[in-house]
Protein backbone atom coordinates (compact mmCIF):
# COMPACT_ATOMS: atom_id res chain seq x y z
CA UNK A 1 0.00 0.00 0.00
CA UNK A 2 1.66 3.54 -0.73
CA UNK A 3 2.53 4.83 2.32
CA UNK A 4 0.07 8.23 1.58
CA UNK A 5 -2.82 6.13 1.29
CA UNK A 6 -2.30 4.35 4.11
CA UNK A 7 -1.53 8.03 6.26
CA UNK A 8 -5.03 8.82 4.80
CA UNK A 9 -6.39 6.09 6.17
CA UNK A 10 -5.64 5.90 9.32
CA UNK A 11 -5.89 10.06 9.40
CA UNK A 12 -10.08 8.86 8.42
CA UNK A 13 -10.32 6.34 10.99
CA UNK A 14 -8.97 8.77 13.96
CA UNK A 15 -10.77 11.84 12.85
CA UNK A 16 -10.84 15.28 12.77
CA UNK A 17 -8.25 16.94 15.36
CA UNK A 18 -6.54 13.51 16.55
CA UNK A 19 -2.81 12.68 15.56
CA UNK A 20 -2.13 9.33 15.25
CA UNK A 21 0.95 8.48 14.32
CA UNK A 22 2.48 5.77 11.90
CA UNK A 23 5.42 3.63 12.91
CA UNK A 24 6.95 1.86 9.82
CA UNK A 25 8.25 -1.66 10.71
CA UNK A 26 11.21 -2.04 8.65
CA UNK A 27 12.34 -5.41 10.43
CA UNK A 28 14.25 -7.65 8.02
CA UNK A 29 14.14 -4.65 5.67
CA UNK A 30 17.23 -3.76 3.44
CA UNK A 31 18.64 0.03 4.56
CA UNK A 32 17.87 0.39 0.64
CA UNK A 33 13.78 0.15 1.71
CA UNK A 34 14.02 2.55 4.54
CA UNK A 35 15.92 4.87 2.59
CA UNK A 36 13.02 4.65 -0.06
CA UNK A 37 10.43 5.19 2.28
CA UNK A 38 12.23 8.26 4.03
CA UNK A 39 12.36 9.77 0.73
CA UNK A 40 8.58 9.62 0.57
CA UNK A 41 8.19 11.16 4.02
CA UNK A 42 8.46 8.68 6.82
CA UNK A 43 10.54 9.21 9.58
CA UNK A 44 9.96 6.85 12.52
CA UNK A 45 10.79 3.13 12.37
CA UNK A 46 10.46 0.05 13.80
CA UNK A 47 13.00 -2.61 14.41
CA UNK A 48 13.01 -5.67 16.02
CA UNK A 49 16.23 -7.06 16.21
CA UNK A 50 19.13 -5.41 18.50
CA UNK A 51 21.84 -5.57 15.69
CA UNK A 52 20.01 -5.44 12.45
CA UNK A 53 18.74 -2.03 13.59
CA UNK A 54 22.28 -0.44 14.82
CA UNK A 55 23.42 -1.48 11.22
CA UNK A 56 21.00 0.58 9.33
CA UNK A 57 21.35 3.12 11.79
CA UNK A 58 24.43 3.10 10.84
CA UNK A 59 23.90 3.21 7.23
CA UNK A 60 21.00 5.55 7.22
CA UNK A 61 22.58 8.28 9.58
CA UNK A 62 22.60 11.18 7.32
CA UNK A 63 18.74 10.79 6.99
CA UNK A 64 17.73 11.86 10.50
CA UNK A 65 15.86 9.02 11.18
CA UNK A 66 13.74 7.89 14.16
CA UNK A 67 14.08 4.46 15.73
CA UNK A 68 12.24 2.35 18.02
CA UNK A 69 12.98 -0.95 19.60
CA UNK A 70 10.09 -2.93 18.96
CA UNK A 71 11.06 -6.85 19.79
CA UNK A 72 12.15 -8.20 23.09
CA UNK A 73 15.41 -6.57 24.53
CA UNK A 74 17.46 -9.48 26.31
CA UNK A 75 19.39 -7.65 29.28
CA UNK A 76 23.31 -8.22 27.24
CA UNK A 77 22.17 -6.27 24.81
CA UNK A 78 20.56 -3.40 26.52
CA UNK A 79 24.13 -1.38 26.24
CA UNK A 80 24.21 -1.15 22.13
CA UNK A 81 20.00 -0.32 22.16
CA UNK A 82 20.39 2.36 25.03
CA UNK A 83 23.21 3.98 21.93
CA UNK A 84 20.92 3.14 19.10
CA UNK A 85 17.36 4.03 19.83
CA UNK A 86 15.33 7.00 20.13
CA UNK A 87 12.67 4.80 21.61
CA UNK A 88 12.77 1.30 23.29
CA UNK A 89 8.45 0.04 23.25
CA UNK A 90 9.21 -3.02 24.88
CA UNK A 91 10.24 -2.01 28.52
CA UNK A 92 8.59 -4.60 31.03
CA UNK A 93 11.13 -5.41 33.94
CA UNK A 94 13.27 -3.41 36.50
CA UNK A 95 16.83 -4.83 35.51
CA UNK A 96 16.00 -3.56 32.00
CA UNK A 97 15.46 -0.15 33.63
CA UNK A 98 18.92 -0.02 35.63
CA UNK A 99 20.87 -1.16 32.22
CA UNK A 100 18.88 1.51 29.68
CA UNK A 101 19.44 4.04 32.08
CA UNK A 102 23.39 3.27 32.69
CA UNK A 103 24.01 2.74 29.06
CA UNK A 104 22.25 5.88 27.48
CA UNK A 105 25.28 8.46 26.81
CA UNK A 106 24.54 11.63 28.17
CA UNK A 107 25.44 13.04 24.83
CA UNK A 108 22.28 11.87 23.70
CA UNK A 109 18.78 13.17 25.23
CA UNK A 110 16.74 10.84 27.30
CA UNK A 111 15.78 7.22 25.90
CA UNK A 112 11.80 7.52 25.07
CA UNK A 113 10.32 4.49 26.63
CA UNK A 114 7.38 2.46 26.65
CA UNK A 115 6.18 -0.27 28.84
CA UNK A 116 5.07 -3.44 26.79
CA UNK A 117 2.20 -4.97 28.56
CA UNK A 118 0.91 -8.37 28.14
CA UNK A 119 -2.36 -7.51 28.10
CA UNK A 120 -4.37 -11.11 27.34
CA UNK A 121 -1.70 -12.83 29.72
CA UNK A 122 -0.11 -15.16 26.76
CA UNK A 123 2.87 -17.78 27.79
CA UNK A 124 4.36 -17.01 24.62
CA UNK A 125 4.05 -13.33 25.02
CA UNK A 126 6.30 -10.59 26.93
CA UNK A 127 5.12 -7.67 28.39
CA UNK A 128 4.70 -7.04 32.22
CA UNK A 129 0.95 -8.09 33.57
CA UNK A 130 -1.27 -4.80 34.01
CA UNK A 131 -0.45 -4.53 37.88
CA UNK A 132 3.10 -4.26 37.58
CA UNK A 133 2.24 -0.72 35.33
CA UNK A 134 2.21 1.38 37.88
CA UNK A 135 5.95 0.13 39.94
CA UNK A 136 7.54 -0.08 36.51
CA UNK A 137 6.31 3.27 35.42
CA UNK A 138 7.47 5.02 38.37
CA UNK A 139 11.14 3.03 38.06
CA UNK A 140 11.49 4.68 34.36
CA UNK A 141 10.19 8.23 36.08
CA UNK A 142 12.87 7.79 38.30
CA UNK A 143 15.59 7.52 35.91
CA UNK A 144 16.90 11.09 34.66
CA UNK A 145 18.65 9.33 31.24
CA UNK A 146 15.04 7.93 30.38
CA UNK A 147 11.65 9.20 29.80
CA UNK A 148 8.71 7.53 30.48
CA UNK A 149 6.25 8.13 26.89
CA UNK A 150 3.51 5.24 27.58
CA UNK A 151 2.93 2.06 26.95
CA UNK A 152 2.72 -0.71 24.07
CA UNK A 153 0.71 -4.01 23.59
CA UNK A 154 0.49 -6.60 20.74
CA UNK A 155 -3.14 -8.61 21.95
CA UNK A 156 -3.68 -12.36 21.01
CA UNK A 157 -4.86 -12.52 17.29
CA UNK A 158 -8.68 -13.77 18.39
CA UNK A 159 -10.85 -14.09 15.41
CA UNK A 160 -14.11 -12.57 17.28
CA UNK A 161 -13.34 -8.91 16.61
CA UNK A 162 -15.17 -8.59 19.77
CA UNK A 163 -11.81 -9.99 21.91
CA UNK A 164 -9.78 -7.81 19.91
CA UNK A 165 -11.68 -4.57 20.68
CA UNK A 166 -11.38 -5.76 24.25
CA UNK A 167 -7.74 -5.85 24.72
CA UNK A 168 -7.69 -2.71 23.01
CA UNK A 169 -9.98 -0.96 25.57
CA UNK A 170 -8.16 -2.18 28.60
CA UNK A 171 -4.87 -1.08 27.16
CA UNK A 172 -6.69 2.46 26.58
CA UNK A 173 -7.81 2.10 30.56
CA UNK A 174 -4.70 1.05 31.68
CA UNK A 175 -3.05 4.04 29.54
CA UNK A 176 -5.83 6.87 30.61
CA UNK A 177 -5.03 5.93 34.39
CA UNK A 178 -1.20 6.00 33.66
CA UNK A 179 -1.42 9.85 31.97
CA UNK A 180 -3.09 10.65 35.73
CA UNK A 181 -0.31 10.16 37.51
CA UNK A 182 2.55 10.92 34.63
CA UNK A 183 1.03 13.68 32.85
CA UNK A 184 3.91 13.70 30.05
CA UNK A 185 2.52 10.07 29.26
CA UNK A 186 1.20 10.20 25.33
CA UNK A 187 1.99 7.37 23.50
CA UNK A 188 -0.16 4.37 23.36
CA UNK A 189 1.15 2.20 20.47
CA UNK A 190 -0.72 -0.70 19.53
CA UNK A 191 -2.53 -2.17 16.22
CA UNK A 192 -0.86 -3.36 13.38
CA UNK A 193 -1.47 -3.92 9.57
CA UNK A 194 -4.34 -6.43 10.29
CA UNK A 195 -5.94 -4.27 13.23
CA UNK A 196 -4.82 -0.75 13.17
CA UNK A 197 -8.28 0.44 12.31
CA UNK A 198 -9.72 -1.19 15.53
CA UNK A 199 -7.07 0.03 17.73
CA UNK A 200 -7.31 3.69 16.56
CA UNK A 201 -10.88 3.31 17.38
CA UNK A 202 -10.38 2.07 20.96
CA UNK A 203 -7.82 4.96 21.51
CA UNK A 204 -4.13 3.82 20.00
CA UNK A 205 -2.43 7.26 19.59
CA UNK A 206 0.57 5.16 17.25
CA UNK A 207 0.64 1.74 14.90
CA UNK A 208 2.94 -0.31 14.11
CA UNK A 209 2.78 -1.20 10.19
CA UNK A 210 5.26 -3.13 8.51
CA UNK A 211 3.50 -5.91 6.15
CA UNK A 212 1.11 -3.03 4.21
CA UNK A 213 4.14 -1.11 3.18
CA UNK A 214 6.46 -3.16 2.28
CA UNK A 215 4.84 -6.49 1.80
CA UNK A 216 5.71 -9.59 2.97
CA UNK A 217 8.94 -9.51 5.18
CA UNK A 218 11.95 -11.28 3.52
CA UNK A 219 12.82 -14.51 4.78
CA UNK A 220 15.55 -14.26 7.53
Amino acid sequence: MPLTTLKHQIAAVAGPGREVRLLAVSKLQPASAVAALAAQGQRAFGENYVQEAADKVQALAALGLEWHLIGHLQSNKADIAARTFDWVQTVDRDKLVTALARHRPAELPPLNVLIQVNIDDEDSKHGCQPTEVAALAEAIAGQERLRLRGLMAIPAPFPEAEKRLAAFRRMHELFTGLTTRHPQVDTLSMGMSSDYADAIAAGSTMVRVGTALFGQRPTP
